[in-house]
């Protein structure tokens, strides 16, 4: 008798996924908090410039700034509406998901410059509450923000942790847009 090598071996259980070693979460962690520790002390101790860019069509640098981070807001917004379709807690299209990493690149790519003209021209600033709470928000801003980048790529996430991450980035941006846009339009008028 001769054995069969295409035939079905004994079948054994197969082996039990193994849970991902939660190591694996602080290193987004890690680098969340160095990118947000970074950008404060950068702020901290960079001698301010006082202004850092201006385009043409606007009044100030700040109504460029504020104008810019409305925009990103918007993105944001659009972001948290398709992260609702996503996961199914809305009705959307099949390109949710699509929509959802394009708003998230818009909203950062716009967010971008007005960071730098913050950290640039005015650094990390105390004197009031707003404005700390402005500063620290917008650090801790970029650093959830390269936590998510990096969890994205993760395999086997618990299915709570992007939307918790991706909650806190919405929520920072907010405060943000806050205390900087919103304060600045309700004080210097709708201006551009």
């Amino acid at each position: 008798m001769t054995a069969d090598p295409n035939a079905a071996t004994q079948s054994f259980p197969p082996p039990r996924p193994t849970a991902p070693h939660p190591a694996r979460y602080l290193v987004p962690a890690l680098v969340a908090a160095a990118v947000a520790v970074a950008l404060g002390v950068y702020g901290k101790v960079h001698d301010p410039a006082g202004t850092a860019f201006n385009l043409a069509g606007f009044s100030s640098t700040g109504a460029v700034k504020s104008w810019l981070a409305s925009v990103a807001f918007l993105f944001a917004l659009v972001q948290l509406v398709s992260a609702l379709m996503v996961y199914g807690r809305l009705p959307g299209p099949r390109w949710a998901a699509t929509l959802h990493r394009w708003s998230g690149r818009a909203a950062f790519l716009v967010a971008v410059p007005v960071a730098v003209h913050c950290l640039y021209a005015l650094g990390y600033q105390t004197y009031e509450t707003r404005v700390m709470w402005h500063s620290l928000l917008g650090c801790f801003f970029f650093g959830v923000f390269s936590a998510k980048m990096l969890l994205l790529r993760s395999e086997r996430l618990p299915g709570w942790l992007l939307p918790l991450v991706g909650g806190l980035v919405f929520a920072a941006l907010t405060v943000v847009w806050l205390t900087s846009a919103l304060w600045f339009f309700r004080t210097f008028g709708v201006t551009t």
